[in-house]
């Protein structure tokens, strides 16, 4: 717009305008850097944990599973180079574990992952009692995987075979016993999510136990069938 000579009476008028549209466009501005100030951070904060981010449940855990992925990956090669070294006894100390307990223990963390699923599903919804109700199934199911497993360990120990007895068992009740250790973990995480069971509290929880699951299936194969 041009503007009026300064003898014009519309001149006065004319600054007032421009003042105004100047406050305007600085009030404006100041908005928005707030606005940047404010969303900055928790951008920033949201994606810290880069692709740990779009995971469900909370990226520390996945932080411990993958750790504890790595400890087994390390214990399985450890197996892996024994058996190497000699097959002989691998094969014929294998031959005295309990299939069928192995095998049972199998199918009750897979019907445990089950339902562990179906909890993280079922809490979706604002209902707390189908949550609860498929953690405990899951809990119940992992309690008995461990009294199965207290009744293998004693199985061998009624005959005299121990961690010391050779290589095999060694790395047999090293393997188990730091996998039970986990199961044992994960009950504590599914009675305290059963209280607080938000959404992610579950998703968490069920994904460490969903690791457990993955674990097992890893090692009965190896450590129970494989010649």
């Amino acid at each position: 717009m041009r503007a009026p000579d300064k003898d014009s009476d519309f001149y006065e008028a004319y600054l007032e305008e421009i003042a105004a549209a100047e406050k305007t466009n600085s009030k404006k501005k100041l908005a928005s850097d707030n606005s940047d100030q404010t969303n900055g951070p928790a951008l920033k904060s949201h994606s810290a944990w880069g692709p740990l981010d779009s995971l469900p449940g909370n990226p520390m855990m996945w932080i411990l599973i993958i750790s504890e992925l790595m400890v087994f990956g390390l214990l399985l090669g450890g197996y892996c180079i024994k058996f190497l070294e000699t097959p002989d006894l691998f094969i014929n100390s294998q031959a005295q574990l309990n299939r069928l307990i192995g095998g049972l223990n199998t199918l009750i963390l897979i019907t445990s992952g089950l339902f562990a699923a179906l909890a993280t599903e079922t809490s979706k919804s604002q209902k707390t009692f189908l949550p609860r109700l498929c953690l405990s199934i899951t809990a119940a199911l992992g309690l008995l995987f461990l009294i199965l497993k207290i009744y293998e360990y004693s199985e061998k120990a009624a005959v005299g075979i121990s961690i010391e007895t050779n290589s095999f068992y060694t790395l047999f009740y090293l393997m188990t016993g730091f996998h039970a250790a986990h199961v044992i973990f994960g009950l504590f995480l599914l009675g305290l999510v059963s209280f607080y069971n938000r959404y992610e509290n579950i998703q968490t929880a069920c994904a460490f136990w969903h690791m457990i699951d993955l674990i097992w299936l890893i090692l009965y194969p190896i450590l129970y069938l494989v010649r």
